[in-house]
């Protein structure tokens, strides 16, 4: 486990990390005196820096659509939920409002009113923020460079670690697999007077030491997207074999909202849309967190 060691020792967390961990603690701490089960749900792209005062980056592209919903959907269904998201992507609740803000709103004689045809939904949406946060069951956690990422990931899980067997982690973030060491970054922004060659390493794999010492107890879920379906299910195979957790969640990139696998140790299981559902709406995040709440109860109740 020599590679992550070696990434924390060569890179520094944000500024407000200490903030940021203190919160996810005092979170889990209150959760663990009322007996919740509490899932960490990660989501959204990290960015890699190619300077040390950032001007450019290389940037995993994910809106975190798929671990906002999923959030709303662990809500109801009980659990305690920490967001930790890329900056600026899509939230719970707040995942709804689509387009220009400013559309949202009619002027009138001075004053802003909101138009009719959000009016419902937007109450909605408010309504069960309100309640998730009056409940404090709803932390939500912001990162955006693959530093941050796998610092707050690390606090997280230690933070976890003694809730057990309630704790969940449900890794849906688009990880950065290469990163610059920061030593060997520009200071200040790369001239573009000539050619550039960089230097990429291996981000190294977190679900390793994650599941084998910093949460061991915990219902680990990671998930494997591809874009070469042949190989997909063999790749996620592979995974649980290496970093021994629950399940993984196998998509392809152009079927993902219509079709996911659950794959476990000994089991596969599709999941998959109907055209009446996706006519009606219906996201597949909500059958895949019926599930999930399934294998958890069932995980509990073998403890």
């Amino acid at each position: 486990m020599a590679e992550y060691s070696e990434f924390f020792s060569k890179n520094e967390p944000c500024a407000n990390f200490e903030e940021r961990s203190q919160r996810i603690k005092d979170f889990c701490d209150y959760h663990m005196t009322k007996n919740s089960r509490v899932i960490l749900i990660t989501a959204g792209g990290t960015t890699v820096p190619l300077e040390q005062k950032t001007v450019r980056f290389v940037d995993n592209i994910s809106l975190g659509n798929r671990g906002a919903a999923s959030a709303e959907y662990f809500l109801d269904a009980g659990y305690a939920v920490i967001y930790m998201h890329r900056q600026n992507s899509l939230e719970p609740f707040s995942r709804s409002i689509k387009g220009n803000v400013l559309d949202l709103f009619n002027a009138k004689n001075g004053t802003l009113e909101i138009s009719n045809k959000v009016r419902g939904l937007l109450g909605e949406q408010v309504s069960r923020h309100e309640a998730a946060r009056a409940q404090n069951r709803l932390l939500k956690v912001s990162f955006t460079t693959v530093a941050d990422y796998l610092f707050l990931l690390r606090a997280a899980a230690l933070h976890l670690a003694p809730l057990g067997k309630h704790a969940v982690l449900y890794l849906a973030a688009a990880v950065s697999d290469f990163y610059v060491i920061p030593e060997k970054m520009s200071e200040h922004k790369i001239s573009s007077d000539s050619q550039l060659s960089l230097n990429f390493h291996l981000v190294p794999k977190i679900l390793k030491p994650l599941v084998l010492s910093w949460v061991p107890d915990a219902f680990v879920i990671s998930f494997k997207l591809e874009t070469n379906e042949s190989i997909l299910l063999d790749k996620a195979h592979a995974a649980l074999e290496n970093y021994k957790h629950r399940l993984v969640i196998a998509n392809d990139l152009e079927s993902r909202r219509e079709r996911v696998v659950l794959v476990s140790r000994t089991d596969r299981e599709e999941i998959r849309m109907s055209l009446e559902e996706l006519s009606a709406g219906i996201e597949i995040e909500r059958k895949i967190v019926a599930r999930l709440t399934e294998l958890h109860a069932a995980f509990l109740a073998n403890q």
